[in-house]
C-alpha cells in the first residue's frame, strides 16, 4: 500500500474516531441531562405531593375548626334565641302584671271617687240638715222666747191687777160693781179665761 494511502486511511480513521467520541459525549450529555431532568421532575413531584399533603392536612385542620365554630354558632345562636325567649317571656309577664296592676289602681280610684262623691252627697245632706236644724232651733228659740215675752208681761197685768184689787180703795168701791159682794174678775192667760176671786192672788 502506498505511503499516502496509509496516511489517508489514517486520517479517516481518527476523523472517525472523533465523530464516534464526539457522538457518545453528546449521547451521554444527553441521557445524563434526561437523568437530571427525571431527578428533577421526580423532586418537583415530590414536593408537589408534600404541599398537597399539607395542603390536605391543613385542609382537614381547617374544616374541623370550621366544624367546632358551627357548633359554638349554633349553641350560640340558641343560647341567644333561648335568652331572647326568656326577656319576651318576662316581658310579657311584666307587662301583664303592670296591666293588672293597672287595671286594680283605676278600680280603686274608682271606688274611691265613688266613695268621695258618697261623703261628699252625706256631709252635704249633713250640713243641710244641721242647718236646717239650727234655722228650726233658732225660729223655736224666737217662739219660745216671744211667748215667754207674751207669758211675761201677762203676769205682769195679772200682777198689777192682783195687787190693785187687794188696797183698801179697791176693797171699798165708792159705787157698787155688781149685785153680789164679791165680784169675780175675768183674767186672760195663756191657758185660757180663769176667775180670780177678790182678795185672792191667781197666776196661771
Amino acid at each position: 500500500m502506498p505511503p499516502k494511502t496509509k496516511e489517508k486511511g489514517r486520517k479517516a480513521g481518527a476523523q472517525k474516531k472523533k465523530k464516534n467520541s464526539r457522538a457518545d459525549v453528546e449521547a451521554e450529555a444527553k441521557h445524563r441531562l434526561m437523568v437530571l431532568e427525571k431527578e428533577l421532575l421526580l423532586d418537583h413531584l415530590a414536593l408537589r405531593r408534600d404541599e398537597a399533603r399539607r395542603a390536605k392536612a391543613s385542609e382537614e385542620l381547617l374544616k374541623q375548626r370550621l366544624q367546632v365554630l358551627e357548633a359554638e354558632l349554633k349553641e350560640a345562636r340558641s343560647e341567644e334565641k333561648a335568652m331572647y325567649a326568656e326577656m319576651s317571656r318576662q316581658r310579657q309577664a311584666i307587662q301583664q302584671e303592670l296591666e293588672t296592676r293597672s287595671k286594680h289602681l283605676e278600680e280603686e280610684v274608682r271606688g274611691l271617687q265613688e266613695q268621695l262623691e258618697m261623703c261628699q252627697k252625706e256631709a252635704k245632706a249633713a250640713r243641710e240638715e244641721a242647718e236646717q236644724a239650727l234655722r228650726e232651733r233658732d225660729q223655736t228659740l224666737t217662739q219660745l222666747r216671744a211667748r215667754l215675752a207674751d207669758v211675761e208681761a201677762k203676769y205682769e197685768e195679772i200682777f198689777h191687777v192682783s195687787t190693785s184689787l187687794q188696797s183698801p180703795a179697791a176693797l171699798v168701791p165708792s159705787t157698787p160693781l155688781s149685785p153680789h159682794p164679791t165680784a169675780s174678775v175675768m183674767i186672760d192667760n195663756p191657758g185660757g179665761k180663769e176667775k180670780c176671786p177678790q182678795g185672792n192672788t191667781a197666776v196661771a
